[in-house]
């Protein structure tokens, strides 16, 4: 099981992926860095919004930013995914190996039959 703080940014990290909005964000910013305007724009979101949801994106650690004068830019964080993609691949070896012993069982049965 893992830790409360890498559970903890688990949560965070799912909870930043459930938004239509934020997930659109990701998308855009997988071709470069943008800015907030450039983020909220296409999908209609005021600035204010804009920046709830990439605040709620750098919490999960998928973005960081920088400020430069007035304008606040937002980039993609190298390995963002990593602690998804392993939790992910633990869960999925975990089921591989039920369903592994599921059909060894399912052979026997068949073999007992025979």
């Amino acid at each position: 099981m893992a830790t409360g703080t890498a559970s903890q940014q688990l949560d965070r990290m799912f909870f930043a992926l459930a938004d239509v909005h934020r997930r659109g964000m990701l998308d855009r910013l997988s071709r470069g860095p943008a800015s907030v305007t450039v983020l909220a724009e296409p999908l209609g979101l005021t600035l204010p919004s804009a920046v709830k949801h990439l605040a709620v994106l750098e919490q999960g650690g998928f973005v960081m930013s920088r400020k430069t004068g007035r304008v606040r830019t937002y980039a993609l964080q190298p390995k963002a995914l990593q602690a998804m993609e392993d939790w992910v691949r633990k869960r999925r070896q975990a089921l591989h190996a039920q369903l592994d012993r599921l059909d060894a069982f399912l052979a026997t049965q068949q073999e007992d039959r025979t």
